[in-house]
């Protein structure tokens, strides 16, 4: 109980939406500061088909949270009701936001999971299932990019100096090794050899300036090894659903902001150029891995208007697209989560807790 409290009382205070929304605006604002154009601004009709886009923006992000819904119930065997898995995923879903994209939310899931009264054992693995899968979509779908997308398209950003198309270069190589390497201890670990990978993390722990976390590391080696039992016995029919939910999850995230540009010029792009929107936003999406900012604030901003701005009218108006992208796609999670942490934390440990969250 005591760890748990912890936990919380670090991790997940509903207060901690200040931060990120603090570090995003002030970002955004220096950069429409610097890039502000009233000219290009009327270039933005709205209109009935604005709404409409704009509503299937919503619909796409409406769609990502069903397939992780889908997902968590069948990692949980059925165990989990609908109404219990769509809360999870807003929790997990405001833990990532609330801190550094490279820590994200995981950690604190098992506890997310558990508490709605799937065993300890089992809700390790479901985490570590879930993470498995979204780290494969990466790994798979990245070097697909590279083959289909033309290496110029992807990497040429007009207006950019060498030095900002190097840098979004090397984060999403950066990122995606991070995500590749720990796809493959993960990978080894629950398919192959638990006690050996449990072996390796204790010999890495003795390092002095990781000692104070041994014991942490002595638990989570046994989660891995009580997790790998559970999930190569599994039958094929099992991976393919969770990740068909997985791949269907993602990609209806990445088509989100190819909404958002249909809402305001819809005639302005062909096929090529969309499926070239969703291809960068892959790669921006591995670039924000190294982000040390809560749920990469600030540096998404940044990126999409680096990134993304030859698609818009000028760097003012990508700016003002990375904002309605963040609105629709970030903080309606962390609002969402700061609502249900209160009464989640009420409903399981009772009120003692919820004060010291304050």
């Amino acid at each position: 109980m005591e760890g748990e409290q912890q936990i919380l009382t670090k991790k997940i205070s509903p207060y901690k939406i200040i931060y990120p929304i603090i570090i995003g605006l002030a970002v955004v604002s220096y950069m429409l500061y610097k890039e502000f154009d009233i000219k290009a601004f009327e270039e933005i009709t709205f209109s009935w088909n604005s709404v409409a886009w704009l509503f299937v923006a919503i619909l796409c992000m409406g769609i990502r949270d069903l397939g992780y819904v889908i997902r968590i119930r069948v990692l949980s065997g059925d165990r989990l009701s609908w109404l219990q898995s769509l809360r999870i995923i807003f929790l997990w879903e405001f833990t990532s936001a609330v801190t550094p994209s490279a820590i994200g939310g995981t950690s604190i899931a098992i506890l997310f999971v558990n508490k709605e009264g799937i065993k300890v054992g089992r809700s390790s693995a479901i985490v570590m299932a879930t993470s498995f899968l979204d780290e494969l979509y990466f790994i798979l779908m990245f070097p697909l990019i590279l083959i289909f997308v033309n290496h110029n398209q992807l990497w040429n950003i007009p207006g950019a100096s060498t030095a900002v198309i190097d840098s979004l270069f090397w984060f999403a190589i950066i990122g995606y090794s991070i995500k590749l390497l720990y796809l493959l201890i993960l990978s080894y670990g629950l398919f192959k050899n638990p006690r050996g990978l449990k072996y390796l993390i204790m010999k890495c722990f003795k390092l002095r300036i990781l000692r104070k976390w041994r014991q942490n590391a002595n638990e989570a080696g046994y989660d891995i090894i009580r997790n790998s039992h559970e999930l190569k016995h599994m039958p094929f029919s099992f991976w393919l659903k969770t990740f068909g939910a997985t791949f269907f999850s993602w990609t209806a995230r990445y088509w989100v902001v190819n909404a958002i540009l249909m809402a305001f010029w819809a005639g302005r792009y062909d096929w090529a150029q969309h499926f070239l929107i969703f291809a960068r936003q892959l790669v921006m999406w591995i670039m924000m891995l190294v982000s040390p900012t809560p749920g990469g604030s600030g540096f998404a901003e940044y990126v999409f208007s680096k990134y993304l701005g030859e698609f818009l009218p000028s760097a003012g108006v990508a700016v003002a697209m990375a904002i309605l992208w963040r609105l629709i796609s970030y903080y309606p999670y962390l609002f969402i989560g700061a609502f249900l942490i209160p009464r989640w934390i009420t409903k399981h440990f009772g009120g003692s807790i919820k004060k010291e969250i304050k």
